[in-house]
């Protein structure tokens, strides 16, 4: 599931031209697509925080939680983790683009963070002193440091979300009569939920200096056209 890099491109280009509002070129559009791309990526962790404050009909906000996670889960990966100097962290010279750490599993158990303070309670009480069965983590600035029955070095993975790939509008070389041609082998799509085609569009055109009155006068037309399409459909 993808937003592809092309067709975007080409609804800029094509409004940008139907308004009279100049050229942007390749290396233009990738620079304002992939600000326009991590925009999006970062409003997602936002919005969930927003959400949780807000209080509701528990359908609705289920609803918006349910489409923003899924639009989240695309980025999300696991991958064992690395022990050395005593603390597990996440290998970044192979997995370089680590945006956000998630949980940590130890032999298919979800392993429960908390803090210092808690750790120290923890630890002190025969009841809730972590276990194999019942394991812990704390998070410092070196690291993880996970507990068991005893701190454990071995078996420990991560749920991570990784930043989106970036975006490239490629073309085929040489360009002829100074028309550059679409290159798909070369060019990498946004790796984001298909729903987002059109917000990449109205972001990259405010990039490129369309006014957000005229941004308001496309959504409205990119929505009565979506509705359309969805009735032809049906």
């Amino acid at each position: 599931m993808s937003v592809s890099v092309d067709t975007v491109y080409q609804r800029v280009l094509a409004i940008l031209n139907k308004e009279q509002r100049g050229y942007v070129t390749p290396q233009e559009f990738n620079l304002f697509a992939n600000q326009a791309q991590m925009d999006l990526f970062e409003q997602y962790f936002y919005d969930i925080n927003q959400f949780g404050r807000m209080h509701g009909n528990d359908t609705e906000f289920s609803d918006m939680l349910n489409i923003l996670n899924e639009k989240i889960n695309i980025f999300e990966v696991t991958h064992p983790m690395t022990y050395a100097s005593s603390h597990w962290n996440i290998n970044t010279a192979l997995y370089p683009s680590v945006y956000r750490i998630g949980t940590l599993i130890h032999n298919n158990i979800e392993v429960e963070r908390i803090n210092k303070n808690e750790f120290l309670y923890i630890n002190a009480s025969p009841l809730l002193k972590p276990t194999n069965d019942r394991p812990i983590f704390v998070s410092s600035a070196a690291g993880y440091k996970v507990y068991g029955a005893a701190e454990l070095i071995t078996g420990v993975t991560c749920n991570y979300i990784k930043r989106p790939a970036t975006v490239v509008w490629n073309y085929e070389q040489p360009v002829i009569n100074g028309v550059a041609m679409f290159n798909t082998s070369t060019s990498v799509d946004f790796p984001l939920h298909a729903s987002e085609e059109t917000e990449l569009v109205m972001k990259i055109l405010e990039l490129a200096g369309i006014s957000t009155r005229e941004l308001q006068v496309y959504q409205i037309a990119a929505q009565e056209e979506a509705r359309n399409t969805q009735q032809e459909k049906s």
